[in-house]
C-alpha cells in the first residue's frame, strides 16, 4: 500500500533533565546503563549507587575496557521489565547474559543489531515475545545464541545465515513456525552456517519439510535437535553427508517416506532418535555405526521385519527401543549378552516363540520390556537381577506357570531406584523454610538451584550411581565450589525424552547464602556451556530457580542514635516541603509570566502529564535526549535520507516501536507560534493512506518531527530498484491508488484541508507489503 508524506516543518519547546557523569565510565555508556536501569524492577542494588558504572564502586555485573563497557552479566538476578532499546548504543559490548530471570520480558529489540562487537548473547530462561528480529544476523562476531526457553514466535530470519562465527545456536523451547529458511538466488539461509555445530530448535511449531539443500559435506555440525515440531515430508539424503553429527533427533515430528541408506554413513552418531513419525519401507540398517549407544524407532509404520543382526553388533549400544515397530519373530539370545545394553524396550510389537535370554546375560542388562507381543513360553536363568517385564504376551495367561507372576504385573519394579546425593552422614533436623541441608557441611543454607535437561544422555539408568556421582563431581571443580557441596535428586525421563534432573549448589564456608557476583557467576557458566558435564550425559541446558537473596540490614543503633535520627528526618521532611511550596509558587508564576509574554506554548502549560498536550490527538512530546539515545547518536548508519527540510533518522523507542524521525536543518525551522499551529492540525490528520504524527521535539536549538517507519522505503527508491522491493503493475496501481485516497482526504476530509504542493515519488512511502 502506498503512503503519502504529509512534510511540514514543526518543533516544540521542552525542558530535559540530562543526567551528568563525572566518572570514567563513557558517557553515553552510562546513559544506556541508566535506561536499562529505568526500565527494570528489581535492578541489582549496586547499579545507580555510583555515577561511575565501572569506578571504585563498580555496578554489578557490568565490566569495562579503556571506559566502555564491554559485558553484561545478570544471569539470575530477579529483574523484570523490558530490554530497552538503549542496548543497541554499547557500541563495544562483545557479552551480555540476562538469563534465568524470568519476569524480564517484551519484545527483543532490534537495535541489538547495532552491537557489532557481540559475540556471546543469552536469554535464555525469560520471557521475551514476538519475533527475532532480522536485525540479529548483522552481528558478525556474534558466536553463542541461546535464546531458548522464552516465548519467541514467527519464523527464524532468513538473515541469521550470516552469523559466519556461530558456533551454539539454540531457539528451543519456544513457539516458533515456518520452515527451515535456506539460500535462495544468492539470498541467506541456515545451509550458510557451516561453522556452527549446534542447531538446537527443538520444542517449536516448526513445518514444512527439512530442506535437503540445509545440508552439505562442509558443515561441522555435531547436534541436530529438531524433535518435537510440525516437520513433514522426507528425511532429507544429505543429512548422511554431514559426517560430524553426534546426535540426530528428529522424534515427534510427521516425517514419512524410507529412512536414506546412506544414514549409516554417520559413524559419528552416538545417539539417534526418528521416534513418533510416519516413517516407512524397511527398518534402516545402521551397521556401521559403531558409536551408536542410543537408539529409538518406535511408533512408525515400518514394514515387518524379523530383529536385524545390527541389535547385537553395535559395540557401545545401551539403550535399544522400538516399541511397535512391527518387529515379528524370535529374538536371539546372543542380544541380553551384549557387554554394553542396558535398556531393551520391544513392546507392542509382534514377537513370538519361546524367549530365551541365554546363560550369559550382561551384568549391565537392567531393564528388558517385551510387553504387548506374542511369546507362549520363556526361558530365563537365575543369574538375571534386573527387570523382565512381559505382560501382555501369551505367556502370561497361563496361570499354572508359578514363575510367571513376577515378570507378568502390569506395573513392574523399577530396575533401580532414582540416585540422590547421600546425606547419611548427616543427622540435622529439618531446616526453615527455602532452605536445604548441604550434604558437605550438614548445614542448612540456601542453595542455587534448578534443572539440568539432558536432551541425548547415552544411557537410560536413572539408579546409575556412578555416573551421578561424576556429575557431582565435575560440578563442584568445574563451578569453583567446596568439594562435595552439590545435591542431585529425582532425575527422570519426561515426555520429551530429556533426562531431567535436580541440581541444588551450597555456598562454601558453612555461608547460609551466596553473593550476587557468586551467583551471577555460576549462572553464566551454566548458560554459556562453560560447564561441560561427563560425555555420557549429552548436550544440556540448565533453568535456574529464582535466588532468595537476603535483604539489606543496617546495622542495629542505639536508642540516641535513632532519636537524633528521627529528629533530622522531621527537620529534613518540614525543609522539603517548604521547598515543594516554594517550586509550586515559582511554577504558577513562571507558567504566568510564559503566558503574558506570548509564549508558543502558554497555552499548553497547564498539561499535567508530559505524554500529551491538550489539544492533541495521539501525538507526544519527546525530549532530545530520547531522540538522540533512539537514533544512537544521530548516528550516520540509521540515516534514512536528506530533503529540503532536513535529514531523515530511523529510531527505536524503549517500546520496541520503530519510528522515522524528521530533523530540521537550521535554515528550515519555523517560529514557535506557526510550529505549534502545525503539530495540532497534523495531530488531527488520521488516515490509512497517511503515516502518523508519532510526536515533536524543541529544545537545544532543534525541531524533530517524528513519524511512524514505513520499512519499505521510498517509492522513487522501488522504481529505481533501491530498496530490492519489487513493484510489479498491479502493486503499482495499488500504490497509485493509495496515495491519491490519501490526498483526497486531505484536501476534502481534513479539518481544515489541507492542499500538500509537494506531491513526488521521494514522498510517497511504503510498508512491507
Amino acid at each position: 500500500m502506498g503512503f503519502v508524506v504529509v512534510a511540514l516543518a514543526v518543533g516544540v519547546v521542552l525542558a530535559a533533565c540530562v543526567r551528568a557523569c563525572h566518572g570514567m565510565t563513557d558517557s553515553q555508556d552510562t546513559s544506556v546503563l541508566r535506561a536499562l536501569m529505568d526500565q527494570w524492577h528489581n535492578a541489582p542494588p549496586t547499579w545507580g549507587q555510583s555515577d561511575d558504572p565501572c569506578g571504585d564502586s563498580p555496578w554489578e555485573g557490568v565490566t569495562c575496557d579503556n571506559n566502555k563497557v564491554i559485558s553484561i552479566k545478570l544471569s539470575t538476578m530477579g529483574i523484570k521489565g523490558i530490554l530497552a532499546a538503549d542496548i543497541g548504543q554499547l557500541s563495544d559490548l562483545q557479552s551480555l547474559d540476562l538469563s534465568f530471570n524470568k519476569d524480564l520480558s517484551g519484545v527483543l529489540t532490534p537495535n541489538i543489531g547495532n552491537l557489532k562487537q557481540l559475540t556471546t548473547l543469552i536469554l535464555a530462561g525469560c520471557s521475551f515475545h514476538g519475533t527475532i528480529p532480522d536485525e540479529l544476523g548483522s552481528l558478525p562476531k556474534l558466536s553463542y545464541m541461546a535464546l531458548n526457553s522464552n516465548q519467541f514466535s514467527g519464523k527464524i530470519p532468513a538473515s541469521l545465515g550470516n552469523l559466519s562465527s556461530l558456533y551454539w545456536f539454540d531457539i528451543a523451547d519456544n513457539q516458533m513456525s515456518g520452515p527451515l529458511p535456506i539460500s535462495t538466488s544468492g539470498g541467506m539461509g541456515l545451509d550458510k552456517l557451516l561453522k556452527t555445530k549446534h542447531f538446537h530448535f527443538n520444542k517449536n511449531q516448526l513445518s514444512g519439510p527439512i530442506p535437503d539443500a540445509l545440508f552439505s559435506p562442509e558443515m561441522t555440525l555435531i547436534h541436530l535437535l529438531l524433535d518435537g515440531n510440525k516437520f513433514t515430508g522426507s528425511i532429507p539424503d544429505s543429512l548422511g553427508l554431514v559426517s560430524t553429527l553426534e546426535v540426530v533427533r528428529l522424534d515427534r515430528n510427521s516425517l514419512s517416506g524410507p529412512v536414506p541408506s546412506n544414514l549409516k554413513n554417520l559413524t559419528k552418531v552416538n545417539e539417534l532418535n526418528l521416534a513418533n513419525n510416519q516413517l516407512t519401507g524397511t527398518l534402516p540398517d545402521l551397521t556401521g555405526m559403531d558409536a551408536l549407544n542410543y537408539v529409538d524407532l518406535s511408533n512408525n509404520t515400518f514394514d515387518p521385519s524379523p530383529c536385524p543382526a545390527w541389535f547385537w553388533r553395535l559395540p557401545q549400544l545401551s539403550a535399544l527401543i522400538i516399541q511397535a515397530g512391527r518387529l515379528y519373530g524370535t529374538v536371539s539370545p546372543r542380544l541380553f549378552s551384549d557387554a554394553q545394553l542396558n535398556q531393551l524396550i520391544l513392546d507392542g510389537n509382534a514377537l513370538n516363540g519361546t524367549l530365551d535370554m541365554g546363560r550369559s546375560i550382561s551384568s549391565e542388562l537392567s531393564l528388558v520390556s517385551l510387553k504387548d507381543n506374542e511369546f507362549s513360553s520363556f526361558i530365563v536363568t537365575s543369574s538375571y537381577n534386573g527387570t523382565l517385564a512381559l505382560a501382555g504376551n501369551p505367556v502370561c495367561e497361563q496361570a499354572r506357570l508359578p514363575n510367571t507372576a513376577a515378570y507378568c504385573n502390569l506395573t513392574q519394579r523399577a530396575a533401580a531406584a532414582p540416585y540422590s546425593t547421600s546425606l547419611v552422614k548427616c543427622f540435622s533436623g529439618p531446616c526453615p523454610a527455602g532452605q536445604s541441608l548441604s550434604p558437605q557441611s550438614c548445614a542448612c543454607a540456601f542453595p542455587y538451584q534448578g534443572v539440568m535437561y539432558f536432551r541425548a544422555p547415552f544411557f537410560r539408568d536413572v539408579g546409575n550411581g556412578t555416573a551421578f556421582q561424576a556429575l557431582e563431581s565435575m560440578l563442584w571443580t568445574k563451578l569453583a565450589l567446596t568439594p562435595g557441596s552439590v545435591f542431585l535428586q529425582d532425575p527422570l525421563f519426561d515426555s520429551d525424552s530429556y533426562m531431567e534432573v535436580q541440581v541444588k549448589l551450597f555456598p562454601s564456608g558453612g555461608s547460609a547464602y551466596f553473593n550476587r557476583s557468586e551467583v551471577m557467576r555460576i549462572g553464566f557458566d551454566l548458560s554459556n556451556q562453560t560447564f561441560k558435564p561427563p560425555k555420557e550425559f549429552g548436550p544440556y541446558y540448565f533453568i535456574a530457580s529464582p535466588y532468595p537473596f537476603p535483604e539489606s540490614r543496617s546495622p542495629s543503633k542505639s536508642k540516641g542514635v535513632i532519636i537524633g535520627i528521627a529528629v533530622g528526618c522531621g527537620v529534613l521532611l518540614v525543609a522539603l516541603a517548604a521547598a515543594a511550596v516554594y517550586a509550586v509558587v515559582q511554577r504558577r508564576r513562571a507558567q504566568k509570566a510564559k503566558a503574558e509574554l506570548g509564549g508558543p506554548f502558554a497555552s499548553w502549560a497547564r498539561s499535567e502529564e508530559r505524554g500529551g498536550a491538550p489539544r492533541l490527538k495521539g501525538a507526544r512530546w519527546f525530549s532530545y535526549e530520547e531522540l538522540k539515545r533512539s537514533t544512537n547518536n544521530f548516528a550516520e548508519v540509521n540515516e534514512l535520507g536528506y530533503g529540503g527540510y532536513g535529514k531523515v533518522y530511523r529510531g527505536m523507542l524503549p517500546t520496541g516501536q520503530s519510528i522515522a524521525i524528521k530533523r530540521a536543518q537550521q535554515g528550515s525551522m519555523q517560529g514557535g507560534h506557526e510550529f505549534k499551529t502545525e503539530i495540532e492540525l497534523l495531530s488531527r490528520v488520521h488516515h490509512k493512506n497517511l503515516v502518523g504524527l508519532v510526536g515533536f521535539c524543541f529544545e537545544q536549538g532543534e525541531q524533530m518531527l517524528v513519524y511512524e517507519f514505513m520499512p519499505g522505503g521510498t517509492l522513487r527508491d522501488s522504481l529505481s530498484g533501491k530498496s530490492g522491493l519489487h513493484l510489479d503493475w498491479k502493486k503499482r496501481l495499488r500504490v497509485a491508488l493509495g496515495a491519491a485516497r490519501g490526498l483526497a482526504y486531505l484536501h476534502e476530509l481534513a479539518d481544515p484541508p489541507i492542499i500538500h504542493r509537494d506531491v513526488k515519488s521521494s514522498n510517497i512511502l511504503m510498508d512491507d507489503s
